[in-house]
C-alpha cells in the first residue's frame, strides 16, 4: 500500500436494476428537502427488504427501528444508527462513496464496521438494486438539489479537507511498524499466521517480524546479492533499500515524488550509516536518466504499480528493460490487483479514489504479466506468481490497533493546524479506519488480491536439478 490500496480500492457494487415499489408521486406534500430525504429513504429501505438474504442488519432513525435480514448466531450482526438524514441522500446519489461519506463525518454510526463491509459483500446481488430506474430519471434535479443544501455545509468543507492532505510522516509513524513498510506483511507461523491476532491476540513485535519477512522475501526472489545493485520504485520510507543495504550488501537507487518520505528515508538511512550505498531519487519513474541503462542486477517495487494507471504499464516495464542487465538480472514486483474477470482498465471514483489515493487503478495480474512481456519483447520470463491476498486483511487490523494507539490529536495538528478542531480530526481518523475495514474486507472476500510477480532474463532460466 505505498500506493497500495493495501490498494488499494475494495469495488463494492454499483446499482443499476430498478425500484418498483416506491413511487415519485406518493409521497406526502412536504418542503423540497423533505420531500428528497422521505423519496431516498423509502428507496433505499424497499431494495433492502430483499437485497439482505445473508446475515442481518437492523437501521434506527428520527422513524423508527427497521430488521432486515434473519439472524443467527454467528452470522454479520450490523446495527446502523441514522444520525443526520443527509445519510439517506448520500447513499441514494454515491452509493458506497455516500456511505463512507457518511460514516467520516458522523452522518451514522455503525456498531462494527468490518461486519458493515462483510455484510455488504455478501449480499452483493441484492444490493445491485439500490438505485433504480426510477431514481435516475431524477437523478439530474435530485443532484442539484443535493448541491444547494450540501455543497457549502460545513460537513462537505470537512471532506473536501480530508480527502486534500498529503499524510505527515508523523501519521504513518503511529500505525506503520519499526521499518514502516507501507504495504502486506507475510505472516508465519511464529506470529500465528494470518488469524494469529484473533487466536490468541496480537503480541508485541508481531508486525515488524512479519514485515521484515516481506522484506526479504522480496529480496531473496530478486536473487541479490552483496555487491549487486538494486533499483526500486517506491521508496516508501526507505525499508527495503536500508534492509538490502544492510543484510545483504547492495546498492540502491529508490525513487519517489514525495518530498516528506525522502526526507524520512534520508534521516533512517544516514542513521543507518548507509548514505554510501542508497541514493534516494526524487523522481518519477518516467523520467529515469541515461546513465541507469544496462546498470542493475535487479529491480523491485512493492504495491506502486497502483499509481501507474493501464494505459502506462507498458512504459513502465520497457524502463524495467532499460535498466536492468543483459544477463543474470531479475524483477520482482507486488500489487494490490484486481482479479481477471474484474479488471477493465477504467476504474470508476470510489472511497480510495476520492479519499486515498486520487487517479488510481488496480492492476490485474494477467495485465501486468501481458505489459512486461510485450514492453520487454520477449526478454523477460514469467518465474514466480504468488497471491499475498489471505495476509492482507491481518495487516490491516495491526494497522488499525496501533493508529488507535498512537494517534493523538496533538501529534498530527502538528502538520495540520485545521485538525485541532476536534470533529475534523475525528472525521480525519475515521477515514483510516474506513480504509481498514473497507480494503480488509475486499481482500477477504477475494473482490481485490495482491500478485507477486517474479520475472528473470530468458537466457537465465535456473539449470534444473534431476
Amino acid at each position: 500500500m505505498s500506493a497500495p490500496s493495501p490498494q488499494t480500492c475494495v469495488p463494492f457494487p454499483s446499482s443499476s436494476k430498478a425500484l418498483q415499489s416506491t413511487s415519485l408521486f406518493s409521497l406526502p406534500l412536504l418542503s423540497p428537502r423533505s420531500w428528497i430525504v422521505s423519496f431516498a429513504r423509502s428507496s433505499i429501505l424497499a431494495v433492502l427488504n430483499d437485497a439482505i438474504t445473508h446475515g442481518h442488519l437492523t437501521i434506527s432513525d428520527s422513524e423508527g427501528t427497521r430488521y432486515y435480514g434473519k439472524y443467527q448466531k454467528g452470522c454479520n450482526d450490523v446495527r446502523l444508527k441514522i444520525v443526520n438524514d443527509n445519510f439517506w441522500l448520500r447513499i441514494m446519489l454515491s452509493g458506497d462513496l455516500g456511505f463512507s461519506e457518511a460514516f467520516m463525518i458522523g452522518d451514522v454510526e455503525v456498531s462494527d464496521l468490518r461486519s458493515c463491509m462483510n455484510l455488504w459483500l455478501e449480499n452483493q446481488a441484492g444490493m445491485e438494486d439500490t438505485l433504480s430506474s426510477t431514481v435516475a430519471r431524477v437523478s439530474s434535479a435530485i443532484s442539484g438539489l443535493y448541491n444547494s443544501f450540501l455543497g457549502q455545509t460545513r460537513s462537505q468543507a470537512r471532506l473536501n479537507a480530508i480527502a486534500s492532505y498529503d499524510q505527515s510522516n508523523e501519521l504513518f509513524k503511529a500505525f506503520l511498524s519499526k521499518e514502516m513498510m507501507y504495504s502486506c506483511a507475510l505472516w508465519d507461523d511464529p506470529e500465528g499466521g494470518v488469524r494469529g491476532d484473533l487466536v490468541s491476540g496480537p503480541t508485541p513485535g508481531d508486525l515488524e517480524a512479519a514485515q521484515i519477512r516481506k522484506i526479504r522475501h522480496v529480496l531473496n526472489k530478486a536473487r541479490v546479492k552483496p555487491g549487486h545493485r538494486i533499483l526500486e520504485f517506491g521508496s516508501g520510507w526507505g525499508g527495503l533499500a536500508i534492509e538490502a543495504a544492510t543484510t545483504y550488501g547492495c546498492e540502491v537507487d529508490t525513487l519517489t515524488l514525495s518530498v516528506e518520505q525522502k526526507m524520512l528515508a534520508e534521516e533512517r538511512i544516514k542513521a543507518a550509516g548507509l548514505e554510501g550505498r542508497i541514493r534516494v531519487h526524487l523522481l518519477d519513474y518516467r523520467e529515469i536518466p541515461a546513465e541507469f541503462e544496462k546498470a542493475f542486477d535487479a529491480f523491485v517495487s512493492i504495491e506502486m504499480l497502483e499509481h501507474v494507471g493501464a494505459k502506462h504499464y507498458t512504459t513502465y516495464f520497457k524502463l524495467v528493460d532499460f535498466a536492468l542487465k543483459s544477463n543474470h538480472a531479475t524483477a520482482v514486483v507486488s500489487a494490490s490487483t484486481f482479479p481477471e474477470s474484474r479488471f477493465t482498465g477504467y476504474q470508476a471514483e470510489d472511497f480510495m479514489r476520492r479519499y486515498m489515493w486520487p487517479n488510481s487503478c488496480l492492476p490485474s495480474a494477467t495485465a501486468l504479466i501481458t505489459a512486461a512481456q510485450a514492453a520487454s519483447q520477449g526478454r523477460f520470463t514469467l518465474e514466480g506468481v504468488e497471491n499475498h491476498a489471505a495476509h492482507y486483511p491481518r495487516t490491516l487490523r495491526e494497522w488499525g490497533r496501533r493508529l488507535d494507539a498512537n494517534l493523538t490529536q496533538d501529534l498530527i495538528a502538528k502538520d495540520y493546524p485545521a485538525l485541532r478542531e476536534r470533529a475534523d480530526y475525528d472525521a480525519f481518523k475515521r477515514k483510516w479506519h474506513y480504509l481498514f475495514a473497507y480494503a480488509g474486507a475486499g481482500f477477504a472476500k477475494g473482490y481485490i488480491t495482491c500478485h507477486m510477480l517474479t520475472f528473470i532474463r530468458q537466457n537465465d532460466i535456473p539449470e534444473r536439478c534431476d
